[in-house]
């Protein structure tokens, strides 16, 4: 099976469908569900990459052990054999997509940290010198490799539309002081650690999204972790600044949505065969490479 539609689920309790995940309501828990949608430029596309919900969910299940000594998240359990008895009546089709995980109240920022210059940053950085308000070196090519990864985060955007990105003053007004800066320095650690990790690996982590939220009175990481729908991936091996690069990510899509004219709104146009089935290899790929095993 390639897809998790909502239908599948009736007699549960959806709590919110996002972009990519479903998430239903366990009473103590939530059931978070990773679906093989794809989203671009904020668009929930027509076509499913079949797979790339079990690749999203176990590269984030193997990113958060990894982070679990700079901050903790939100994962009970990936086994579906500790769901509750209404969920695990569909234990085929949650296996390796899915992730019991605590309800943490998330927080109102996305916290992207940029390591390389490269997207929007890239667009920003040409037109006005600088990132969310972080003024950078002239003389910068399209790919560069920051001197120091930034924090730039962005206001979270309701399906369909934009996210809107902000500068850390911006962020303070919204948030407080103490937890902009508390998820600048989680961001940038996590981030740090996972860029060496993945370059060990032959890959380069330009860019990345975290989300967080609160639980206890503390600060969780929540949601997803440096997956291709949440990271720019670049093979280390062909790697040359002042162009843009080739990509272990969705950016094919992206590539191809930008060649097609596409307005950028709803509804996406449908994905041509070729470009479905690289995009799921593609997936595969940055997982083996990362873990070693294989989906």
């Amino acid at each position: 099976m390639t897809a998790i539609p909502t239908t599948e689920f009736k007699d549960l309790s959806l709590v919110r469908q996002g972009k990519v995940r479903d998430i239903f309501d366990t009473k103590d828990s939530l059931l978070m569900v990773t679906t093989d949608r794809l989203s671009a430029f904020d668009v929930v596309l027509p076509d499913l990459i079949p797979d790339k919900g079990k690749v999203l969910n176990q590269i984030s299940v193997f990113w958060f052990k990894q982070m679990e000594s700079i901050v903790k998240n939100h994962v009970i359990t990936t086994d579906v054999n500790q769901y509750p008895a209404e969920f695990r009546k569909y234990r085929d089709a949650l296996d390796k997509r899915s992730m019991l995980v605590k309800k943490a109240v998330p927080m109102t920022v996305e916290c992207i940290v940029r390591g390389y210059i490269s997207g929007s940053g890239w667009t920003s950085y040409q037109n006005q010198g600088h990132v969310c308000g972080i003024p950078l070196p002239k003389g910068l090519r399209e790919s560069d490799k920051l001197s120091t990864p930034l924090f730039t985060p962005s206001t979270k955007a309701e399906i369909g539309d934009h996210d809107i990105n902000i500068s850390f003053e911006e962020t303070i007004d919204l948030i407080g002081r103490e937890k902009a800066e508390k998820l600048r320095e989680l961001s940038l650690a996590i981030y740090n650690k996972g860029a060496q990790f993945a370059l060990e690996k032959g890959i380069i982590i330009a860019d990345t999204k975290f989300e967080f939220g609160i639980l206890d009175n503390e600060i969780i990481l929540i949601d997803e972790i440096m997956t291709p729908d949440s990271s720019r991936f670049w093979p280390l091996d062909d790697y040359e600044p002042g162009r843009g690069q080739k990509s272990f990510d969705k950016q094919a899509v992206r590539d191809w949505l930008t060649a097609s004219g596409w307005d950028k709104k709803h509804p996406g146009p449908k994905l041509p065969p070729e470009i479905i089935k690289n995009t799921t290899n593609t997936y595969k790929e940055i997982y083996t490479r990362l873990t070693g095993e294989n989906v």
